[in-house]
């Protein structure tokens, strides 16, 4: 999004009170700029010209590096995202990371890519520290297990590409390899054939190659396609005098890719079955008490109740005893059913805050549902006819009316 490190910098010192000159010089620096990225990266250099010990040396940094990037100014981005990210060693922006080691690694000369691959190392630990965490972004388990994968495999590339520039061509092949059994993605694929062609094995590049256009890969860029087409052409002429049979080729790797991608999947829907869940009826919940699951689809037929809560959520607390009240309205209807859904990304938190609060009856983990009915804020309550439909969505509430509202949509969607 443009502007973005003006907006928010810009914002933070709108928020202060000049409290010296130098406060006030940046304060107004900043006002010139009149929102143009290029004028606020070269106001806040001028001010560090001046004021080289300033207290807010590290922000502006990170302001001019959040900048640089979103004016793609690559020696920029590369100068302030090292001052950042060596000013703050525990913790990591791994964007920022991601961005100024594949700076780094555009020249093939070994200083950047002896700098790159401390930077890649420091990169591969924040990724796996995601990994013992809870799903992000109301993703299942599965789901987010998956996306740190493809990081992970991110990572392995960019060592391959720092540890081949070194010299280490075995290294690269192995590393880069080990990328794609991680994740298959073009971008393993493509650094693969990469480093297998410098060592002579034409051949397997080829393959891999082939492997990189075939593979589903929602990161490839267009240009990437066409730069993969080019290398099979030209491997293929040179393996073979001529293009003839790369057709089959790339429909092997095409058949074989989708291969994969079915073994890969049906693997996580066995650890998680809603790893792959693209329809509400698919979802299984699993209870906060660790006791049982609920699958969606035994509840076809009902009027289904979801209330979308978190701990964190204060309206949810005052919203709680209102549904409690709506729920014993319809307590005697067997086809009329509540689900409590706790949205918390740490599920640590839930089981005491229940006990806390003395939430009664079973409450479950929303495991990705959330993601599939794109619940954007807390609290919601989603109302499901018979059919399986939402018949109605509530997001927030108007506590003087809602139990009444809530009771009413129910009938309605009892009746549909």
């Amino acid at each position: 999004m443009k502007f973005v490190a003006f907006i928010l910098f810009a914002a933070a010192l709108a928020a202060q009170t000049p409290a010296d000159t130098e406060q006030a010089e940046l304060n107004r620096a900043v006002n010139e700029t009149a929102g143009s990225q290029i004028d606020f990266i070269k106001a806040l250099e001028r001010h560090l010209a001046k004021y080289p010990e300033s207290k807010q040396r590290l922000p502006i940094e990170k302001a001019i590096a959040k900048a640089a990037i979103e004016v793609n100014d690559n020696p920029r981005t590369v100068l302030y995202g090292q001052k950042v990210l060596a000013a703050e060693p525990n913790t990591s922006d791994l964007a920022l990371l991601d961005r100024v080691i594949r700076l780094l690694l555009d020249s093939d000369k070994p200083e950047p890519a002896t700098q790159a691959l401390t930077l890649i190392k420091r990169y591969q630990r924040e990724v796996e520290t995601l990994r013992g965490k809870a799903g992000q972004g109301h993703m299942s388990e599965g789901q987010w297990s998956e996306e740190i994968n493809k990081a992970v495999a991110r990572t392995l590339v960019l060592e391959a590409r720092s540890t081949g520039n070194l010299g280490k061509i075995d290294e690269a092949v192995v590393l880069s390899k080990k990328a794609w059994e991680t994740f298959p993605g073009s971008e393993a694929a493509r650094e693969r054939a990469r480093w297998l062609g410098r060592q002579g094995k034409d051949a397997e590049a080829l393959q891999c190659f082939a492997d990189a256009f075939t593979v589903e890969d929602i990161r490839t860029t267009h240009a990437e396609r066409i730069s993969d087409r080019t290398h099979m052409a030209e491997l293929q002429k040179k393996l073979n005098k001529s293009e003839s049979g790369l057709g089959d080729i790339i429909l092997a790797a095409f058949d074989r890719n989708v291969t994969l991608k079915s073994a890969r999947a049906e693997a996580l829907r066995q650890k998680d079955p809603n790893s792959a869940a693209t329809d509400l009826s698919e979802f299984v919940l699993p209870r906060t008490d660790g006791t049982e699951t609920l699958r969606i689809a035994s509840l076809k037929g009902k009027t289904v109740i979801m209330d979308f809560w978190a701990t964190w959520c204060a309206p949810c607390r005052i919203q709680h005893p209102m549904i409690e009240n709506v729920k014993k309205k319809f307590e005697k209807d067997p086809n009329v059913v509540f689900l409590s859904v706790d949205s918390d990304e740490d599920r640590t938190v839930v089981p005491g805050f229940l006990k806390e609060m003395k939430w009664e009856g079973p409450s479950y983990y929303e495991a990705g549902l959330g993601r599939l009915l794109n619940i954007a804020s807390i609290p919601t309550v989603l109302i499901l006819g018979p059919s399986g439909a939402v018949s109605s969505r509530m997001t927030g509430f108007i506590p003087e009316r809602f139990e009444e509202m809530l009771s009413d949509r129910i009938k309605e969607a009892r009746a549909n």
